[in-house]
């Protein structure tokens, strides 16, 4: 358990000159501006730089990773008590106690460490790392969402490192088999009954130590870079929604697979459509005869083409007319287009639209408020 005392003992936060609220941003800028003050290629001959620039690396390895950071805060919270047997029987100066049996100890260190277990197998938080994910924000035109298009984004990730093909150590040279765990990552400790391990201390986990690191990434492999990626939107996107690239976060370290690529896509309106689910809706403007006689009017469809709706003797101002399979069309399911129709009242009249709405009105005997009276 050597690497959980270490974790009691020493406080990386100080190690490294910043706060426990410190954002990963400023965790790295500290790491590389230290890892470059005390670099053993900067500072030839003096084992005191060396153990300084390990000390340094070693805290980066836990700060800088989000899952064994927040591990290490815990385990700290904790404090040396908290698995029962750092400290008295029953429970430590913490106060925090277990009642469990010997079959599953090696669960709840599991389950307070992340990496305790029994057997003899290499632990789960030794070796290669999984890459972070990354968010990404597309803007999309609202007919684009609905159609899907392949697009090409531009991003700044961490990538392998282009000087050393992500190995960490200086070119010209390869990482060396850690001697003290024998290239496994872990130290095993045996206690009695059971046995745990932790992360092999020289090494960081990783199996192999770098003697001479990279002048561009320092040891981790990995190096901010600037590029492009396809992404292909599905489509029907709504706006809002979150689309998962597998595989296209940032690098992983020690030869780890790469995090996600997150995209949140955001679509803009659109002059004349609207959207419910699958549906697209539309509002078109009719005159008065259309409405009372009834007839045929076009109406436009997000391709550009135009389409015959035929509207019944008397529609009525608001009224909503499916037009099937005009609508968002995905693998899945094929939208509507949604026609709702308003009544247009022109703002001027010419002598004969006055004199034939007069004659109309003067042959209307219903008064359409006559429900009202009362």
């Amino acid at each position: 358990m050597a690497a959980q005392r270490e974790w009691f003992d020493t406080d990386y936060y100080k190690r490294l000159g910043v706060t426990e609220t410190a954002t990963p941003k400023e965790i790295t800028k500290a790491y590389r501006s230290l890892a470059r003050q005390n670099h053993p290629d900067t500072h030839p001959g003096d084992p005191a730089a060396e153990d300084r620039f390990k000390e340094v690396s070693a805290a980066y390895d836990v700060l800088g990773d989000e899952e064994k950071r927040k591990e290490y805060d815990e385990v700290r919270r904790l404090g040396p008590g908290a698995g029962g047997g750092f400290g008295a029987p029953g429970g430590g100066p913490g106060g925090h106690s277990f009642n469990v049996g010997s079959d599953g100890l090696g669960d709840l260190l599991g389950q307070m460490f992340g990496r305790g277990r029994r057997g003899g197998g290499p632990s789960s938080s030794a070796g290669p790392q999984r890459g972070s994910d990354v968010e990404a924000r597309l803007t999309l035109e609202f007919a684009d969402a609905a159609r899907g298009l392949t697009t090409t984004l531009y991003l700044t990730t961490d990538m392998q490192c282009s000087t050393c093909s992500g190995s960490g150590a200086k070119a010209g040279t390869s990482p060396k088999v850690c001697s003290r765990c024998g290239g496994r990552g872990v130290i095993d400790d045996n206690q009695g009954f059971f046995s745990l391990s932790a992360p092999c201390t020289a090494c960081g986990g990783r199996g192999v130590f770098v003697e001479e690191a990279c002048t561009t990434c320092y040891a981790s492999g990995v190096e901010k870079r600037q590029r492009e990626v396809q992404a292909r939107i599905p489509p029907g996107v709504a706006d809002g929604q979150k689309i998962r690239l597998k595989g296209r976060g940032s690098a992983g370290r020690s030869g780890g697979p790469a995090g996600d690529l997150i995209v949140e896509c955001h679509v803009m309106a659109h002059k004349l459509f609207g959207r419910d689910g699958n549906n697209l809706t539309v509002r078109v403007p009719i005159t008065f005869a259309e409405a009372a006689l009834g007839g045929d009017i076009d109406v436009p469809t997000l391709g550009g083409a135009r389409i015959t709706l035929r509207l019944r003797p008397g529609t009525q101002s608001g009224s909503r007319h499916r037009v099937r399979s005009e609508g968002i069309v995905t693998p899945k399911v094929t939208g509507d287009l949604i026609v709702t129709v308003d009544v247009h009242v022109p703002d001027e009249l010419t002598d004969a639209q006055r004199e034939a709405i007069q004659a109309l009105a003067e042959a209307t005997t219903v008064s359409p408020r006559e429900r009202m009276e009362g």
